[in-house]
């Protein structure tokens, strides 16, 4: 028999291209002969998963015990006392001591003054980052009193809070107990990573029907979304610590736990803060989605907004948002770069007793002067005319080239990809990926690509499935055809580096449901406005990634090529060009994750696809195929996912093979 090593890996790559590509003709054969069985499953072939997860579901939270004790109540007894942190926050921050209710309401004590708040946050930022971030900070709270959104941003802030301390004890112990155990670790990583591609609604479904109605539920579900990125920070920053610090650590005689506290936590503390970032924002992503089981907040004036069709009102709550995402992502950024560069002492114990006089002081003076406390509602000032006006404006002046633009859009380009992917024969979708897989990651990429793609096909759920795909796909597509050529234009020009990298974190703050407004603004709801919010979600990372790709080629190939005489478009193709390939992969997977996640998101503006299964089935209080579809989304990114780093993965070792 042939050794197998001694076969040219480009020949062996070859066999293996063939094999696939004679199996797909076999199965797009057989299609053709059995188009009943091949082309569209039957019923019978299509197992009742969505009622088995609802009953099993039904039955934990209603029936289930332990010793005795049913489920139901220990989860409402842990949404009891999840209630407890966030009242006393609400009430520090938004409402104050309040007794009474309606028109015998009468309030005995009042909440932190917003002046003081503004003010303490302002020197916080001063203290770490400089004047910019002061002001910056000075100008969100501002906008945030001045139209009346300063108490529904307490209380989204109260809620982030108790999220993030959660999120991060969690992440924390459940990172370490991974660090500490390989088996741990693959078990937490395959969860972790089906975690994080589970549609955000779909968290809300259980969470409804185990916790209840209400701003404890939402910090659940909450809870349970921004995990993963804490986790993985926290085992990464772990093996970050150098190998001597740990030996060092070791002859000092230190014990397991002296070596985590004094040792390995300090070291990796850099990282760590750069997962708090993460988690910050997610969470406060995940909160005003969870607005829709009572969360309350600035989430629900977005949303009230949205139904009302009330635009103006809707802009200028999700600026509130972009006010709050952006301060709070600086501050945990200069926090995250100060420990990375070790910049100590920037915080002294006369700042604290001036932080706390600058809390105190204005909201002792609300006593006298209630508008310290609470702006007055006649003194607050709105654009929501202006922006109401101006879409008015837009539609009875622009209205026919805009309908034409969409129009086109739709019958010539979106329409006719839907119906050519929901009319494929399901055979032939699952031989095309396997076939990828197969030629980029090997026998277990496409293994894993088909067990993935079958479940989603007998869960019933194909069709909608192929929706989400046409979406996901055409909006990728756009996305980098406009963000990967700009990332690469901006990588030669220096100067434009942080000012782009400025707008791209400016861009990844703002929440999801922000980039709907301007979409249905102009659009109306449908399949074109949810392309366009897509897009535009997702654009940044096809930016940032070209960037990252080109900047980090080695000088000495480009070099060399300028001294071969190559022109700057040769150098460009057969040099710069296969360098940066692995990370534009990559970006390439990073933009398809973003257009995921908004695609779900997308569902409020009445598109046709899993994230609508998904929302319809939150609205109905169906938890089994609201879960089910959810997982559906979640195969549908780890099969984008697999195929993806297998081709970067696949790329960097032919470049690296190129140059060795």
């Amino acid at each position: 028999m042939a050794d197998v090593s001694m076969v040219p890996k480009d020949v062996a790559g070859r066999y293996s291209l063939w094999t696939g590509l004679a199996v797909t003709l076999a199965i797009l054969a057989t299609s053709l002969l059995a188009p009943a069985s091949f082309a569209q499953l039957s019923d019978k072939a299509i197992l009742p998963i969505s009622d088995w997860v609802g009953s099993g579901m039904n039955w934990f939270a209603r029936d289930a015990a332990i010793f005795g004790v049913k489920i139901a109540d220990i989860t409402r007894a842990l949404a009891s006392a999840a209630q407890m942190p966030i009242d006393w926050l609400k009430f520090i921050l938004a409402d104050g001591w309040v007794k009474g209710a309606g028109f015998n309401k009468v309030q005995l004590a009042p909440p932190l003054s917003w002046l003081g708040v503004i003010l303490a946050a302002a020197l916080v930022g001063f203290r770490l980052s400089g004047r910019g971030l002061a002001i910056l900070t000075l100008l969100a709270g501002a906008y945030l009193v001045f139209f009346g959104l300063w108490a529904s941003a307490m209380t989204t802030l109260a809620s982030v809070v108790i999220c993030v301390v959660a999120a991060l004890v969690l992440g924390l112990a459940m990172g370490f107990w991974a660090y500490r155990s390989v088996r741990a670790e693959m078990w937490l990583r395959a969860i972790m990573n089906v975690m994080q591609t589970v549609p955000i609604f779909s968290y809300l479904l259980p969470t409804l029907l185990l916790f209840g109605y209400g701003p404890s539920a939402a910090l659940f579900a909450t809870v349970v979304y921004a995990l993963p990125p804490m986790v993985h920070a926290t085992v990464l920053a772990l093996r970050s610590v150098p190998s001597e610090t740990l030996e060092l650590a070791r002859m000092t005689g230190c014990s397991r736990a002296q070596t985590l506290w004094k040792v390995e936590l300090p070291v990796a503390a850099p990282r760590l803060a750069i997962g708090l970032n993460q988690v910050v924002m997610m969470t406060l992503n995940m909160v005003i989605i969870a607005s829709m089981i009572g969360a309350g907040g600035l989430g629900y004036d977005v949303l009230r907004a949205l139904r009302r069709l009330d635009f103006g009102a809707g802009f200028e709550a999700g600026m509130g948002i972009v006010a709050l995402a952006v301060v709070l992502d600086r501050l945990t950024q200069v926090a995250a770069h100060n420990q990375s560069t070790g910049r100590q002492g920037l915080w002294s114990r006369r700042d604290t007793l001036v932080a706390v006089l600058l809390l105190l002081v204005p909201t002792l003076a609300s006593l006298a002067l209630p508008a310290l406390s609470a702006w007055p509602a006649n003194w607050t000032l709105t654009t929501a005319p202006f922006w109401n006006g101006a879409v008015s404006l837009i539609n009875q002046n622009f209205y026919e080239p805009l309908e034409a633009i969409r129009t086109a859009m739709l019958l010539g380009v979106m329409n006719p990809m839907r119906n050519l992917l929901q009319a494929a024969p399901w055979s032939l979708v699952i031989a095309l990926l396997a076939l990828a897989g197969y030629t980029l990651g090997g026998f277990r990429t496409a293994l894993t690509v088909v067990l993935l793609m079958l479940f989603v096909l007998i869960s019933g759920y194909w069709q909608a499935a192929m929706s989400s795909v046409y979406l996901m796909v055409l909006s990728v597509a756009l996305a980098l055809a406009i963000g990967l050529p700009f990332g690469i234009w901006v990588s030669g020009h220096a100067r434009l580096h942080h000012p782009v990298q400025l707008a791209l974190d400016t861009l990844q703050t703002l929440p999801t449901l922000v980039y709907l407004l301007p979409a249905v603004m102009l659009f109306r709801n449908g399949d074109f406005s949810a392309l366009i919010a897509i897009v535009s979600y997702a654009v940044a990372p096809a930016v940032r990634y070209g960037m990252a790709g080109m900047t980090h080629v080695p000088s000495e190939r480009i070099e060399a090529a300028l001294m071969s005489g190559c022109t700057p478009w040769q150098s460009f193709r057969f040099v710069r060009l296969p360098a940066a390939l692995p990370t534009l992969i990559l970006g390439v997977n990073q933009t398809v994750m973003m257009a995921l996640s908004m695609l779900v998101i997308a569902a409020l503006v009445g598109t046709r696809e899993l994230g609508q299964e998904v929302y319809t089935s939150l609205a109905r209080g169906e938890t089994g195929p609201g879960i089910v579809a959810g997982l559906c989304v979640a195969a549908i990114a780890l099969v984008a996912d697999a195929l993806l780093k297998s081709g970067a993965q696949r790329a960097a070792r032919h470049e690296g093979e190129a140059h060795v």
